[in-house]
């Protein structure tokens, strides 16, 4: 079931707007300290696309909260993914890992966790990489509909979904604004057979 083959059949619902963002990731960070007893040993890893770019914010805020500096890389999880042989045309990137990960806390960070496949794909790259003290999850938006036993320790937004709607995050540094948006999308025929 590939997303671009489905088309919009609702107008798209704004969740959250820029504003709204930038509070939840202030929020979200403040929890990062809370659950981390400050910000020494951290390390943030964003799961690419837009992991990436809320990471380097979250990482912002923390060093505004605690004056420390974070570190900050992104983790590649393109060749651990269950879905491969079903999305050939997945484009590998590469991982960045700012520090050596053994001993510290890492916080992965996603735009939305849905199905939890994703997760692990990173649990799974992570383990390449090194053994980390502590893992931590957090997410803008959790939207439900988990196929795992997995669950974000820190969260922006947790909102209940229909599995027809798409949640879309856009961000500045990819999109050119800051918005989340919900839209339901109709299937394809080929899908409703």
């Amino acid at each position: 079931m590939t997303a671009a083959a489905r088309t919009p059949d609702s107008p798209a619902r704004t969740l959250l707007d820029a504003e709204e963002i930038g509070r939840a990731l202030t929020r979200m960070a403040h929890q990062v300290v809370e659950l981390n007893r400050g910000a020494a040993g951290l390390v943030l890893l964003g799961i690419p696309t837009r992991g990436v770019p809320l990471s380097r914010r979250l990482a912002e805020a923390i060093e505004r909260i605690e004056a420390v500096e974070v570190p900050v890389g992104d983790l590649d999880v393109t060749m651990y993914r269950d879905d491969l042989r079903a999305n050939p045309t997945r484009t590998v990137g590469r991982s960045h890992i700012p520090v050596d990960v053994e001993g510290r806390t890492v916080v992965l960070v996603d735009d939305v966790l849905n199905s939890g496949r994703t997760v692990l794909a990173a649990l799974d790259a992570l383990k390449d990489i090194g053994r980390p003290a502590r893992v931590m999850l957090a997410v803008l938006v959790d939207r439900g509909h988990r196929e795992l036993p997995i669950q974000a320790d820190i969260t922006g937004l947790a909102t209940g979904t229909a599995k027809d709607e798409r949640v879309t995050v856009r961000l500045r540094e990819n999109d050119g604004s800051d918005v989340v948006t919900i839209q339901r999308i109709t299937a394809t025929p080929e899908e409703k057979r």
